[in-house]
C-alpha cells in the first residue's frame, strides 16, 4: 500500500511539472516525433513546422554550386625498386623484366581530390591551394554529374587559398557570399564537401570560436585567423564551403585537427578570401603586408604568457618596423588604437593595414609610451631584399 501512494504521489506531481511546462515541452518534443500533436491543434506537429529543416533550405541554395576538384601530377622517382645493383647492371635482366636503363627515373601519376564552391557565374571556383598545388590536370565535377577540365588562375600558400576557372561555356551554379565578420560563436554552421570521396556529404555544427590564429594550431608557415566549427570535416573536405543558416559561404573548410582535440573543424573566413581571389584573378599572385619584426608573448615572472601585449625580440634592418622606429625589446600594447593582449593581435592589424597603409602602434619603452607610425611593405620584396 506504501508504494502505491508513493507512485501515486509522483505521477501527480509529474502531472503539475508537465501542466507547468507544457509549451517548452511540447515544441520539443514536436521536433522529435512528427507524429505528435501540438495542444489545441488538430495537424501533426510536422505539418505545422515544417519536414524539412533549415539546413535542407540552405544546401538548396549553395549545394549546386560545390564542387568535386580531382587532381593528378605525375611524379617521377628512382627506377632502383630496392633491388640488388648486381642485377641492374645487367644489361638482360633489365630488358627482360623492362626496367629502364640504371639512374633513369621512373614516372606514375599521382591523383588527389578535394572540394570547391563557384564564386561567378563565369566559371570561377574557390578552394584550397594544397589541393591544386603542383598539379597537372584538375577535372572539376558538378552536383549535376557534369566533369569540366579547369584550370588553376593562381595560388596562395600563406593563406591556403586557390582560384581555378573552368573550361566551358557557363552560366554556371553560384553560391551567394556572406559576411565572415557578423558570425557569432554559437551560430549555426553546416559544412559541405566530398570527404573520403563521398560527393555532397552534409554536416552540422556550430562555430566553436573566431579568430583561432593558425599559430596556435602549431601551423607556422600560414597566416591565417580561423572559423572554428564542430562541424564534422574530414579529408576532402579541403575548399568546400562552410556555410551559415541561410545558405551563405562564410568560409572554406581547409583542415580538421587530428589526434587530442580530434573533431575540431577549421575554415578561412570567407571576408578574408575575398580580398586573396580578387588579388590571384588580377595578377595571379596575393601580397602580404609585413613590418619586419620577430614578436614573442610578455613573459610573466613565472615564465608563462601574461597576456599583456607583444615583446619585439628582433627587428628586420632597413625593414617598414626599423624605419618606424621600433626597437628590440619594445612592447606592443595597442594597434590602431586597440589593445594587444598577444602577438597575433599585431599580425591581425598589419593584415588590415596592408600593404602600403598606416598602421599605429603604441608601445612601451622601458616604462616611457610612444606612438609610433609604421608603413607595411609587401612580405615577398622585404624577403627578397
Amino acid at each position: 500500500m506504501r508504494s502505491s501512494r508513493v507512485l501515486a504521489a509522483a505521477a501527480a506531481g509529474l502531472a503539475t511539472v508537465t501542466a507547468a511546462a507544457t509549451a517548452t515541452v511540447t515544441a520539443t518534443t514536436a521536433l522529435v516525433s512528427p507524429t505528435l500533436t501540438s495542444p489545441g491543434l488538430a495537424q501533426p506537429a510536422a505539418a505545422v513546422l515544417g519536414q524539412q529543416s533549415f539546413v535542407a533550405a540552405a544546401i538548396r541554395r549553395a549545394g549546386p554550386a560545390v564542387v568535386t576538384i580531382d587532381t593528378e601530377r605525375t611524379v617521377q622517382s628512382a627506377a632502383t625498386g630496392g633491388l640488388p645493383r648486381g642485377l641492374l647492371n645487367d644489361p638482360l635482366f633489365r630488358q627482360f623484366f623492362g626496367i629502364p636503363q640504371q639512374g633513369a627515373p621512373s614516372r606514375r601519376t599521382e591523383r588527389g581530390q578535394g572540394s570547391g564552391v563557384i564564386l561567378q557565374a563565369d566559371g570561377l571556383v574557390l578552394t584550397n591551394a594544397h589541393v591544386v598545388d603542383q598539379i597537372d590536370r584538375v577535372t572539376v565535377g558538378l552536383e549535376n554529374g557534369q566533369r569540366v577540365e579547369g584550370r588553376v588562375v593562381g595560388l596562395d600558400k600563406l593563406t591556403d587559398l586557390a582560384v581555378v576557372r573552368l573550361v566551358g561555356a557557363g552560366p554556371w551554379p553560384v553560391a551567394p557570399l556572406g559576411n565572415s565578420d557578423a558570425l557569432q560563436v554559437g551560430d549555426w554552421a553546416i559544412a559541405v564537401g566530398n570527404p573520403f570521396g563521398l560527393d555532397n556529404t552534409v554536416t552540422l555544427g556550430i562555430i566553436s570560436s573566431l579568430n583561432r590564429n593558425a599559430s596556435k594550431l602549431g601551423i607556422t608557415d600560414k597566416r591565417l585567423d580561423l572559423i572554428q566549427t564542430d562541424a564534422a570535416i574530414n579529408p576532402g573536405n579541403s575548399g568546400g564551403p562552410l556555410l551559415n543558416a541561410d545558405g551563405e559561404v562564410v568560409g572554406i573548410n581547409t583542415l580538421v585537427r587530428s589526434g587530442p582535440g580530434a573533431g575540431l573543424g577549421f575554415a578561412i573566413p570567407i571576408n578574408r578570401a575575398r580580398s586573396i581571389v580578387n588579388q590571384l584573378v588580377a595578377t595571379g599572385r596575393a601580397t602580404h603586408p609585413m613590418i619586419g619584426v620577430g614578436l614573442d608573448e610578455v613573459r610573466a615572472p613565472g615564465g608563462q604568457g601574461s597576456g599583456r601585449g607583444a615583446v619585439v625580440v628582433s627587428v628586420q634592418p632597413n625593414g617598414p618596423a626599423d624605419r618606424g622606429g621600433l626597437r628590440t625589446g619594445d612592447v606592443i600594447v595597442a594597434a590602431q588604437g586597440a589593445a594587444v593582449k598577444d602577438p597575433s593581435q599585431v599580425i591581425t592589424a598589419v593584415e588590415r593595414a596592408g600593404v602600403g597603409g598606416t598602421l599605429n602602434l603604441t608601445v612601451n619603452r622601458q616604462g616611457a609610451t610612444l606612438n609610433l607610425r609604421l608603413v607595411p611593405g609587401d612580405m615577398a620584396v622585404l624577403r627578397q631584399g
